[in-house]
């Protein structure tokens, strides 16, 4: 089997899983792309990506162009003379550096496009409550998640998983699919093929701080899902009033009942032994949460560091 040079762009865990398997099967990367070095934290200590520390432990080149259409930058890449360019969760790319090598460039994406194109397909298939998720290779265009596909495959979601889980199970898969997409593209096996036409199909838009409240007047599996697809990062938030100092709060994971009842949705029951919200037909009872200022912990932990209960609403 012939064997690709390869230039790698990335920069999380979840790419570095790909570069990995690279590096291990008969391709050879030649180089690394990745984000610049960041100072972080109360000491301001620089932090190397993930994919970077992976490549200088193995001794491949690595890059990290502030501006991808950095003319030296685009030089010393076209130097390396790769066959084919892998991106796995990098950033934009221009034209002139996606258009560069040989067989061009393709992407991994978490999800069975077209849908849940954008920046959080794994959190959003949890959110949503699919039953079903998967991996794709396609090689990249000018238009965001919308090139020709390679090779999909598809990932059962558990009953109860969340974000987190998915996302390691998925980076797993993705590796095994990237290597499995440059053995196909060397023996010219890959039949290349335009994404269907979907006329509403499902968006994975970027998460921001906003979007991460919870809304305890839709339903229990609603508000369950979106903790579930929350978790363990951005994380899902809600505000507690404590006298009068208000505090967000947290929640990784938790249980809910249907039931009917008579209270507000947004109302908080909280006692020694008890916490639980209710909702819009039922009850959401948080079983991993972290109060502001303070680490993650069970709920039993939670309630363990309240004595007066009457002045905690929601």
């Amino acid at each position: 089997m012939k064997s690709l040079k390869v230039v790698f762009l990335g920069t999380p865990e979840f790419a570095k899983t790909s570069l990995e398997a690279i590096h291990q099967s008969h391709h050879q990367v030649v180089g690394v792309v990745t984000v610049a070095d960041k100072a972080s934290g109360r000491g301001q200590k620089i932090n190397q990506s993930p994919v970077k520390v992976f490549a200088s432990e193995h001794n491949i080149p690595v890059f990290q162009p502030e501006k991808l259409r950095n003319p030296e930058f685009l030089e010393e890449l076209k130097k390396l003379d790769a066959d084919v360019f892998v991106v796995v969760a990098f950033r934009m790319m221009p034209k002139i550096l996606f258009e560069m090598p040989k067989m061009g460039t393709f992407n991994l994406h978490a999800s069975l496009l077209p849908d849940y194109r954008g920046a959080a397909p794994i959190n959003y298939a949890v959110i949503n409550g699919e039953e079903k998720t998967g991996a794709t290779t396609f090689f990249i265009n000018e238009k965001i998640d919308e090139g020709n596909i390679l090779l999909q495959e598809e990932l059962e979601i558990f009953p109860d998983e969340n974000a987190g889980s998915l996302h390691d199970r998925l980076m797993e898969m993705g590796a095994k699919l990237v290597v499995k997409t440059l053995d196909g593209l060397a023996d010219n096996a890959i039949e290349e093929k335009p994404q269907p036409q979907v006329e509403h199909p499902k968006n994975a838009y970027k998460i921001f701080k906003d979007d991460t409240r919870i809304n305890w007047k839709a339903s229990s599996k609603t508000v369950h899902q979106f903790i579930l697809g929350m978790s363990p990062y951005p994380a899902a938030f809600t505000t507690l009033k404590i006298g009068t100092e208000e505090k967000g709060l947290k929640i990784f994971g938790g249980k809910f009942e249907i039931s009917n009842h008579d209270k507000p949705a947004g109302t908080l029951n909280i006692s020694k032994n008890e916490f639980k919200i209710y909702t819009e037909d039922g009850v959401y009872f948080p079983q991993e949460l972290q109060l502001e200022g303070k680490k993650r912990m069970t709920v039993k932990d939670f309630l363990n560091g309240f004595r007066n209960f009457d002045e905690i609403t929601l």
